[in-house]
Order: C-alpha cells, then sequence, then structure tokens
C-alpha cells in the first residue's frame, strides 16, 4: 500500500483551538511507546503490531483505514497532544496515524492544540519547521 498520495482533510473534531503541524512519524512513535495506552497496538519492542495481533475493535479500525487508502479516498488528519507525561497522546485517529506509520509514512499532518505547539517543535518534520518555532 501506498500513502505517498495520501488525501488528509481537517479532522472536525479540532475546533478554532487547533493548528495543523507536518509531524516527524518516527519521533512521534517512539514519544507514544510511553503512552498507557500504547500497549494496545504496539509490541513490547514498541513495534506496531500486524493487524491480526490487536483485538478485534482496532483491527477493525485499521482495516477501514486500510480500505479508505486503498480506495483513494480522504482521511481525516489525526489529533494528537502532550500528556501528562511530557508524551505524545492521541486524542483522534489512533488507527489512521499509526496504520500510514506502518506502512511507511516518514510525514504527515496532524492536528495539536494551538496551547502546546511549543512542546512540539521536536515532533515537527524539519524541512517543514515554520519559522515561527526556530
Amino acid at each position: 500500500m501506498s500513502s505517498k498520495n495520501i488525501i488528509f482533510i481537517d479532522n472536525p473534531a479540532a475546533k478554532s483551538s487547533f493548528t495543523t503541524i507536518e509531524i516527524d512519524c518516527a519521533e512521534v512513535l517512539k514519544s507514544w511507546r510511553q503512552s498507557v495506552y500504547s500497549y494496545e497496538w504496539l509490541t513490547k519492542a514498541g513495534n506496531i503490531k500486524p493487524a491480526s495481533d490487536l483485538n478485534q475493535t482496532e483491527a477493525n479500525k485499521r482495516f477501514e483505514v486500510e480500505k479508505i487508502i486503498k480506495a483513494g479516498e480522504a482521511i481525516e488528519m489525526p489529533i494528537l497532544g502532550i500528556g501528562v507525561m511530557d508524551n505524545i497522546e492521541i486524542g483522534s485517529g489512533r488507527a489512521t496515524l499509526l496504520t500510514l506509520i506502518d506502512n511507511g509514512q516518514i510525514t504527515m499532518p496532524v492536528h495539536v492544540p494551538s496551547s502546546q505547539l511549543k512542546e512540539f517543535k521536536k515532533f515537527i518534520a524539519a524541512s517543514r519547521s515554520p519559522s515561527y518555532l526556530k
């Protein structure tokens, strides 16, 4: 599955208090490994589980994302935030984010709270880093 031609659209849950950034997927995944919810999608080694190792609900979400991508349909951007342990938390679009990363996505647009923009500096894809964060 190629993820190079994915069309991302705004997530309707991201209201005016959010901004869109282009993230470095590897850095985000590395941080999300610290989440208390990561065990649902990650192996003990920190790799994304294949669909066959996910619980049925999460596997169905992954299959739905893969179906959308294969059909060339637009997909909603995930919403990320910084958790209490200063790591990435996925507020919405977990299956989208992790399925795309597992299929080779290197960068992708996501929504983040505008109030946390400075905390996301280290997760922004270097080639797309906005000048206001330098």
